[in-house]
């Protein structure tokens, strides 16, 4: 558990390095993460660092069991004005080891999608810890979408990882970096060439159902 949490705060502590410049109108750049611009993903990620296990379980009844509903009220919650005030907060926050009530595993998940989610619009590269990203990716592949997960994506697919220790599922084959994968099957878009084998076009089209 405490190796988890080191990771997670190195991967925040890497994300505020990476925004500490951008310039202001980046701000604005849609993300990943449909209807989601940069500025959005980083309140959610504040949201997510201050969240504890019964104010997570108050919020959401609040929100009428809404997920969605849940995570829009976090976001106005936590989204400053000045996008300087949003990045300070997540600096203040970004050594918490609180989370809603869930498997530790999902604190990666957060910290490595929503990191991509920021970073590949505004075209920064970071290369994530690859053992703690398959880590993630094997969560994922065994959670349902109503729950965030991937495992509908990653069904009758088997998937390769080329830069960690990572080959999982029966059928066609999906080769790529697990960054990828794990962005794939969280129903992100990845690049054209990252992506290869009988299975990614698959995929790639689980991505956007």
């Amino acid at each position: 558990m405490s190796e988890i949490w080191s990771v997670v705060h190195a991967e925040r502590r890497a994300l505020i390095r990476d925004l500490e410049d951008l310039p202001a109108q980046q701000w604005a750049t849609p993300s990943l993460c449909p209807g989601w611009d940069v500025h959005d993903v980083l309140a959610h990620l504040v949201d997510d660092a201050r969240t504890t296990r019964l104010g997570f379980l108050g919020r959401l009844a609040a929100s009428g069991f809404d997920f969605d509903r849940c995570n829009d009220r976090g976001i106005a919650r936590e989204r400053r004005a000045d996008p300087g005030g949003t990045l300070a907060a997540f600096r203040a926050v970004s050594g918490r080891t609180t989370s809603a009530p869930a498997p530790r595993a999902t604190r990666l998940v957060e910290v490595f999608v929503h990191g991509e989610d920021i970073r590949r619009p505004l075209s920064v590269r970071r290369a994530c810890p690859a053992a703690h990203v398959a880590e993630a990716l094997r969560y994922q592949l065994r959670t349902g979408g109503r729950l965030g997960g991937g495992r509908e994506r990653g069904a009758g697919l088997r998937l390769v990882a080329t830069d960690a220790d990572l080959a999982v599922g029966t059928g066609p084959e999906v080769h790529g970096p697990v960054l990828a994968l794990l962005l794939a099957v969280s129903g992100r878009p990845v690049g054209s060439d990252e992506l290869t084998g009988p299975g990614a076009a698959v995929l790639a089209r689980r991505r956007t159902g």
